[in-house]
């Protein structure tokens, strides 16, 4: 289909095609993994998907931001987790976790307390966390990974973008801390870099991980993530780096990197070992081969493995395969495997489902 990619803790993909984590609302309310989140992630993996993640599972119950939440917290969601990660694996595809904590993107009627966020905000009501409530959190990330890992999976994503908790101590428009985790960007990482060295010891090296960013929007600066992510890559403990640009083609309007596009940003960038992913509108084997000839090691897909469980098979098959144009039909999702509440979901999105 296309060249295996192997990552510094020896774990092997079988191609260049990772399905990108998705946001499905289809498990249950207290986090247990449900039938209808297995058969969706199942089916990407027995279509042809190297690498298939889970979607922003939390690590803590303050953590958890939307209904149908995966949870990956102790022994009550284990069960659950093993039977996903050797569900995944039985089709040869490298199984992966994705583990978040919503941080002032959480809500009350979820988690039974108020939102927590780096610093106070007035906005979502959210209020600053202690130094142990930080370090709880650090904690909590790591026993995501060990439970991960006892459940079979072979690696996780840390998800620091798209405002969650992560992201938002990262940003400097939102933590506006002035101790150890505010001020520097050194510091506003240093959620993240405990969090990294804290599964590297706790899990080995054979254990894969990766580092979700995105380079925009909630408060994000390219020349931070740019300067970030060229220092983790040196760091050598992440296995890949899986950057969400919304759309990878997209030109950049301001600064150091004006006028290029985002994909050729990241591409260029001294990665040393770690690989590269990019998401963001990937929708086509034209797309797929301009992605991969700007240097990016392998792709994501998102909306493009919603509508055809099959992607990486029908694209070996055509290498100038292009995604069904949108809206769709509910039944056709439902025949790609997503369950009800995945397309009420994906109903939302404007020009999605067919009415």
């Amino acid at each position: 289909m296309s060249e295996k990619i192997t990552f510094i803790s020896g774990a092997t993909m079988p191609n260049q095609f990772m399905l990108a984590p998705l946001t499905n609302m289809q498990s249950h309310d207290d986090g247990t993994l449900a039938d209808d989140e297995y058969n969706w992630l199942t089916m990407r993996a027995k279509g042809g998907f190297g690498l298939t993640m889970t979607c922003a599972a939390f690590a803590e119950k303050s953590g958890k931001g939307f209904d149908g939440q995966l949870g990956a917290v102790g022994d009550a969601h284990f069960d659950g987790l093993q039977r996903m990660a050797a569900g995944i694996k039985q089709y040869d595809s490298l199984a992966y976790t994705q583990i978040v904590h919503g941080g002032m993107r959480t809500f009350e009627k979820f988690t039974g307390q108020q939102p927590v966020c780096p610093s106070g905000d007035s906005e979502t009501g959210a209020r600053a966390m202690t130094m142990d409530e930080i370090k709880a959190t650090e904690e909590a990330f790591v026993s995501a990974a060990v439970l991960s890992q006892k459940a079979g999976f072979d690696g996780m994503e840390i998800h620091g973008a798209h405002g969650y908790l992560l992201c938002q101590f990262i940003s400097s428009e939102i933590n506006k801390r002035d101790d150890d985790y505010g001020g520097s960007l050194e510091n506003r990482t240093r959620i993240i870099d405990n969090i990294i060295a804290g599964i590297k010891q706790a899990c080995g090296g054979s254990f894969s991980l990766a580092l979700r960013l995105s380079p925009a929007r909630f408060g994000m600066q390219i020349d931070e993530i740019t300067t970030y992510f060229e220092r983790l890559c040196a760091g050598g403990q992440l296995d890949f780096i899986d950057m969400s640009l919304w759309d990878v083609f997209q030109k950049v309007e301001e600064g150091t990197y004006e006028g290029q596009r985002l994909v050729d940003v990241f591409a260029a960038l001294d990665r040393k070992n770690t690989k590269l992913t990019v998401a963001g509108k990937i929708m086509s084997g034209a797309d797929v081969k301009n992605v991969l000839n700007a240097g990016v090691d392998f792709v994501a897909l998102g909306r493009a493995g919603i509508l055809h469980h099959d992607w990486p098979k029908l694209y070996s098959a055509n290498a100038d395969f292009t995604t069904i144009e949108t809206p769709v039909s509910r039944d056709h999702l439902l025949s790609e495997g997503l369950g009800p509440k995945f397309v009420n979901y994906m109903s939302t999105w404007a020009g999605f489902v067919a009415a």
